[in-house]
């Protein structure tokens, strides 16, 4: 018996790196999952095809979050699909990186989207359903970047810290409903986004990670899984950093 046998998880932007990781992980656990992307259909029928292979439950979905009503179509197809929907992961997101000098509106603002109000309306979109059965698991991907700042990444920094502030102020909100709402800041990790950095910058950030390391997609990963599990049913409005130490607070 999985931890999350009976339930069914949505991840954005699964179809790859992380997402993949995290769906990987909810599906060995017992869950029937979906796998949004937005651009990559291949990478997301990858997954699903892997997971089915494995034995398990999984669909693929597709949908532009920047748009509150493809993000109220993904929810409704999931939910269709799946019978229910208990678990929600908040995972898609994009950099564009520059200073901030350099940095255009359209920098700022799509990054802002991608990440923030993406995740603002896949929330938004959950909660009807979570809030009619009195209970759910919302997983919400910031970074250790909203917490120490970066150069170069004003926008991703600011759209990840207003997640951490977004994912306080839900749990507050539905914590009486039986709903817990909580983020994970992942540090440098050997997948996605951390793969595409310059020369020489994966040298620097490794320097100040006290374990010495890269750290792996599959440790995000169980992060997530325990979160959304029965057994963090009393955790609410944290940020769980897997950073290897490289903040400490």
């Amino acid at each position: 018996m999985g931890k999350l046998d009976g339930k069914a998880a949505l991840i954005t932007g699964a179809s790859g790196g992380l997402g993949q990781a995290v769906a990987t992980a909810l599906a060995a656990a017992g869950a029937a999952v979906a796998i949004h992307y937005g651009t990559n259909w291949d990478g997301a029928e990858r997954v699903v095809a892997d997971i089915i292979a494995r034995g398990g439950r999984a669909i693929s979905v597709q949908g532009d979050l920047t748009s509150p009503e493809a993000a109220q179509r993904v929810m409704t197809e999931v939910k269709e699909a799946l019978g229910a929907l208990h678990i929600l992961v908040n995972n898609a997101g994009m950099t564009r990186d520059t200073l901030v000098l350099r940095m255009t509106d359209d920098d700022w603002h799509n990054v802002l989207e991608a990440n923030l109000t993406a995740t603002f309306y896949c929330t938004r979109a959950a909660l009807r359903e979570m809030l009619r059965q009195r209970s759910g698991r919302i997983v919400n991907m910031t970074s250790v970047v909203a917490e120490v700042g970066t150069p170069g990444q004003a926008n991703y920094v600011a759209a990840k810290a207003g997640i951490i502030g977004l994912t306080k102020a839900v749990a507050r909100e539905v914590g009486s409903r039986g709903i817990t709402v909580n983020a994970v800041a992942p540090g440098f990790i050997a997948a996605g986004m951390t793969e595409r950095l310059a020369p020489g910058v994966a040298e620097s950030y490794l320097e100040q990670v006290p374990l010495g390391r890269a750290g792996k997609p599959e440790e995000v990963a169980a992060v997530v899984a325990f979160l959304v599990s029965d057994d963090a049913a009393y955790i609410t409005g944290q940020v769980i950093n897997v950073d290897g130490g490289l903040v400490m607070r």
